[in-house]
């Protein structure tokens, strides 16, 4: 089925043009919740990746746009930029499996073209196999490991349903990324979220990059929460675009396999709910948030610990699930209702609201984009649960700068 007539047979809740490509968020249209909002836009920025990797087409048909300075060789790289980051947020409400709903049959659609999309993703005779090797420049490493991060969360409905096939090359993928050095910073944890998904899979995997992520990240813990890249502070959004998602998530499946103590698990996840208090505070009574550091053309997906907490039903006590959806559902209007975020096929452009190409960085292109897809982790919580059910709430900047009261701020 064509998948523009898809969309419209199916639609959520009502809002068919919510998510046919090429057409803006019309804010015309209210949605009839906060949920039906999150799916129709998830699905809108999705599904053009999907759709036409799914069809061995995504080289043919997806733009390459670059930032200005642009360093890499864009046409080896972007592709599996788009892939692994949608698959990274994608995946938990996918992991719901399909059902009757219409949310549930849109659900099982995108089900059966995220698995087509891996398979085509990693067959060497394909139109749209990915360099997963460091032959070109070290960016696979990245990606693959956002991917990887993919599988970890939606294993029922991303990972056991592949052909053994196609597992093995996967595995095989994954194994060719650790030809890439990663960098001193961040990037160590890319090198051990590959290797994790490894050990969850049952394949042999490579124990000391796993550790030595670990070991370097507690020792690059700054305080109050946040995590240095490397040895330097930086301000900007990788403590939520990156490192502490997936540190706690290695730690998760270290735990559930008896390869690390649970104190470990235990310290990195408090240090994420203190730095969730701090993100859903930097969100004003407008939706905004300050736009600072590098890596501003993710948009939201900074806000993917504060999300990924919500996921697990482990918000720190200060902050209601309610509060935090309103918060999170306000930004994402602020962003993705801005003219020309999308181009007129469907898929993103570069900018952090709207189409600001300067705003990207030098090893930004149309692939990195689809981070922002990570800040809809929540929709892997089912529809009947109080992060979506529960009443409209403000979040505390609307409290605090109309004189209600709030919990006062202090550090971890």
């Amino acid at each position: 089925m064509n998948r523009r007539r898809f969309i419209q047979a199916v639609p959520i809740a009502g809002l068919a043009t919510a998510v046919k490509p090429g057409n803006m968020l019309p804010s015309s249209i209210p949605p009839t919740n906060d949920r039906a909002y999150w799916a129709s836009l998830l699905v809108r920025i999705a599904e053009p990746v999907l759709y036409n990797l799914s069809k061995g087409q995504l080289k043919k048909t997806m733009p390459l746009e670059v930032a200005p300075a642009y360093s890499k060789p864009v046409e080896k790289v972007t592709y599996l930029e788009a892939f692994g980051r949608t698959m990274a947020g994608i995946a938990p409400w996918l992991e719901l499996g399909a059902d009757e709903t219409e949310e549930g049959k849109i659900r099982g659609h995108m089900i059966k073209l995220a698995q087509s999309a891996t398979a085509q993703a990693v067959d060497p005779s394909g139109p749209d196999y990915m360099n997963f090797t460091g032959r070109y420049d070290g960016q696979p490493l990245v990606d693959g490991a956002f991917l990887a991060h993919g599988f970890i969360r939606a294993p029922k409905q991303l990972w056991e349903p592949l052909s053994d096939k196609v597992k093995r090359q996967v595995v095989a993928a994954f194994k060719s990324l650790r030809s890439i050095k990663p960098g001193y910073n961040n990037w160590l944890l890319f090198a051990a979220m590959i290797e994790t998904a490894l050990l969850e899979f049952g394949e042999d995997w490579d124990a000391m990059r796993v550790d030595f992520a670990i070991k370097k990240h507690q020792e690059w813990y700054k305080g109050d929460g946040m995590y240095g890249d490397g040895t330097d502070f930086h301000f900007d959004y990788y403590n939520g675009f990156v490192i502490q998602p997936m540190l706690v998530d290695i730690l998760k499946v270290l735990v559930a396999k008896g390869k690390a103590n649970r104190s470990e698990y235990d310290q990195a996840l408090e240090r994420m709910q203190r730095y969730a208090v701090i993100q859903e505070r930097l969100i004003s009574p407008e939706g905004t948030f300050p736009v600072v550091g590098r890596s501003m053309a993710y948009r939201n997906a900074g806000f993917q610990p504060l999300v990924q907490l919500a996921l697990h039903d482990q918000l720190p006590a200060s902050l209601s699930p309610a509060q935090v959806r309103c918060a999170l559902t306000a930004v994402k209007k602020r962003i993705f209702e801005a003219p020309d975020t999308f181009d007129q096929k469907g898929w993103m452009q570069l900018g952090f609201c709207g189409h600001q190409p300067e705003i990207a960085d030098v090893y930004t292109a149309t692939g990195s984009s689809y981070l922002c897809t990570v800040a809809f982790l929540a929709l892997g919580l089912p529809p009947g649960h109080t992060f979506w059910t529960g009443a409209p709430e403000e979040w505390t900047a609307q409290k605090v700068w109309k004189g209600k009261p709030v919990l006062k701020d202090h550090a971890l």
